[in-house]
């Protein structure tokens, strides 16, 4: 494992060329360190651009290229509608991903012999 990270929604390789550039690359990653408890500080501009804010719920993995860091989206909130509980999505409609429906009901009625 090369211990590298990846954050959603942060381009990331060995190197991205600079518009305009001919022979000039530069790496998009920034450095840091674990502390002795174990813990990772992402920097700012990694954390701007991936849209992370304090607080935010992040799932950690491993896999072939190192150490995954993934945005772990928010569920949906129960709302009280009259005697009813009716789930409200928790993000704005363009944060959050698209659902087939249709194709999750018919996974679920395959499901079943």
């Amino acid at each position: 494992m090369n211990g590298r990270f990846q954050v959603s929604g942060v381009r990331r390789g060995p190197g991205i060329r600079r518009p305009g550039a001919k022979d000039s690359w530069y790496i998009d990653a920034m450095r840091t360190t674990i502390d002795k408890a174990g813990r990772v500080v992402i920097p700012a501009a990694i954390r701007e651009r991936a849209g992370l804010s304090p607080g935010a719920e992040l799932e950690v993995t491993t896999d072939e290229l190192g150490i995954r860091l993934e945005r772990v989206a928010s569920g949906p909130k129960l709302v009280k509608v009259g005697r009813r509980l009716v789930a409200r999505p928790s993000v704005d409609a363009d944060i959050r991903p698209s659902v087939d429906v249709a194709s999750l009901i018919e996974e679920e009625r395959n499901r079943w012999p």
